[in-house]
């Protein structure tokens, strides 16, 4: 089956994560907790009154607003949007299931494009590839050709491996890097999560990885919504040109709250924010951007 993004237009099913509470567990810290969920730990200090550095007590109850936007749609597949480091899973043009990933650190970064899911192993040994060899030397670290199955092992149990590539979607032994760029371009799933997805998942699933930082989008409620990322591989267009851009292709530039849309690209928190005007208006060109003065750019244009 041929893997097809649809285009970028407003749809009902546009929405995962949310509100909610967690109660801490033994071993838990905030960036552990911010890994599972797929939140900054900036964000989720603030929400709960506290710094950044906080210890957590056992049994603490957490507010976790974790709201994502669906960057795209496949009939069946997995979806996989490197900025926003989040994965999703497809079955019949819906959202199965959505998880918080790992990516590769700009030094190595995950790449995009069309794939297969060409293997799935448990217990995979890792093949060590001479350029991290090269690393480990460099470093002053033991080199290592091969790491077995075990608590070393930083492929944990389960592996999907990507047709073509020596890349692929894999739990991790450390789970704190899960919605970090940290890898050496794979794709990390936390331990909690890589189980369901593994079982689901199929030798010739289809796999799509795109570079999306900033997405827009309109609830069947309604409202529109932004959620913007940094451009950590400086690949994007500007992220006010990239808004104007998708504003207009979906028909929404006179539904937004600009000055309320600037103040989300300002904060590039990487949650789901409601820009949606109180007022409407038939508006057919982008404004400017009123926190930077950006020029501007009239509809339809990139």
């Amino acid at each position: 089956m041929e893997v097809l993004l649809q285009p970028d237009v407003p749809q009902a099913d546009v929405l995962v994560g949310g509100d909610f509470e967690y109660e801490v567990r033994a071993g838990d810290s905030l960036t552990a907790v911010s890994a599972r969920f797929g939140v900054e730990v900036a964000s989720l200090a603030g929400g709960n009154g506290l710094a950044p550095t906080a210890w957590l007590r056992i049994g603490q109850r957490l507010r976790i607003e974790n709201p994502h936007l669906v960057p795209g749609r496949l009939e069946r597949g997995i979806l996989i949007n490197v900025p926003q480091r989040m994965l999703f899973l497809f079955r019949g043009g819906r959202v199965a299931a959505s998880v918080p990933v790992g990516l590769g650190r700009p030094d190595w970064p995950t790449g995009v494009g069309r794939h297969r899911v060409g293997s799935r192993v448990r217990d995979k040994t890792w093949i060590v590839p001479p350029s991290i060899q090269a690393e480990m030397l460099a470093q002053g670290k033991p080199v290592k050709t091969e790491v077995p199955p075990g608590p070393d092992n930083p492929l944990g149990g389960y592996w999907l491996g990507l047709e073509g590539i020596a890349c692929g979607i894999h739990s991790t032994i450390a789970p704190a890097s899960i919605y970090r760029f940290r890898s050496h371009g794979c794709i990390r799933v936390h331990p909690e999560e890589i189980e369901g997805l593994f079982a689901q998942a199929e030798v010739g699933e289809p796999v799509e990885l795109i570079y999306r930082p900033l997405i827009l989008a309109k609830t069947g409620d309604g409202r529109i919504l932004l959620e913007v990322h940094p451009d950590v591989y400086g690949r994007a267009e500007p992220p006010w040109q990239a808004l104007c851009a998708q504003a207009a292709e979906a028909g929404l530039t006179g539904q937004l709250d600009w000055e309320r849309a600037s103040e989300a690209i300002a904060a590039a928190e990487g949650l789901a924010r409601d820009v949606s005007a109180s007022a409407p208006e038939d508006a057919s060109a982008c404004p400017q951007d009123p926190r930077k003065g950006e020029p501007r750019s009239q509809a339809g244009s990139g």
